[in-house]
């Protein structure tokens, strides 16, 4: 029960310390650090979405589960980013220009985003309490802790521009801690349910899969190649993918 509960919260807290960077920094993250920070957070998610979860999928199911719950996750992310009015982490529309209302649509944008990465974890759990799909409660650890690792600059990317829009320090920090509450909350509740799920467990595993690979193509890859120094974006990404991927195989 230990371990649950850690791989819950582990995710939460990696945003609550990349959030807490703004106690430490100017206004504005130096936009070279940004880029590698947006694609590590990429790699992590990508090697997260195929070790810890497509694979093990298709361990457990056909492919044709696989691709239909991986295209789900796309369509479900697609769909949320269409009716649910929001500005993107690092650019995009502005909507509104009040600041209260920007920086609601800013949280609001994570909370969408960090959703998937919560139900990944809770799933992985559930396969690992369950048996028979092949994660075991240490590989729902590593992606817990991978999805941490990703998180850390994602709460950094969060809480720097909310700080740059004039919020204080520490509204800045809350707003950023708070987008990540939905991670423990999504897979606990992935978890209660998990003898409902189980059947269901290669297309939710998929499912969540290709929500966080939606995150990554839709946000963070084309925000780490605008601009002078995309280079360093790949670097990051490389070096993201790598640890995961050993993360993921160490542990699992």
């Amino acid at each position: 029960m230990s371990s649950v509960l850690i791989a819950l919260l582990v995710p939460f807290l990696g945003t609550a310390l990349g959030s807490a960077f703004v106690f430490f920094m100017t206004r504005e993250m130096p936009a070279l650090l940004q880029k590698v920070f947006l694609g590590f957070a990429s790699g992590v998610m990508v090697a997260a979405s195929v070790w810890s979860l497509l694979i093990p999928g298709m361990e457990m199911g056909g492919i044709w589960q696989v691709t239909g719950g991986l295209m789900g996750g796309f369509a479900f992310l697609l769909l949320l980013d269409y009716i649910i009015p929001h500005i993107h982490p690092m650019g995009g529309p502005e909507g509104p220009r009040s600041r209260l209302s920007k920086t609601a649509m800013l949280a609001l944008a994570v909370t969408l985003h960090n959703f998937p990465e919560g139900m990944a974890v809770g799933v992985a759990i559930a396969g690992a309490i369950g048996g028979g799909s092949g994660i075991t409660i240490a590989g729902a650890l590593a992606l817990s802790v991978g999805i941490a690792i990703q998180n850390v600059p994602e709460g950094a990317i969060i809480s720097m521009p909310l700080r740059a829009a004039g919020n204080s320090r520490w509204k800045s920090f809350w707003i950023g801690a708070l987008s990540g509450i939905v991670e423990p909350l999504g897979g606990a509740l992935v978890i209660l349910l998990a003898s409902a799920v189980t059947p269901m467990m290669p297309v939710l595993l998929a499912f969540a899969a290709g929500a966080m690979l939606y995150v990554v193509v839709e946000e963070l890859i084309p925000e780490a190649s605008q601009g002078e120094h995309s280079n360093l974006a790949t670097v990051g990404f490389a070096i993201g993918f790598a640890l995961m991927m050993v993360l993921d195989v160490v542990m699992g």
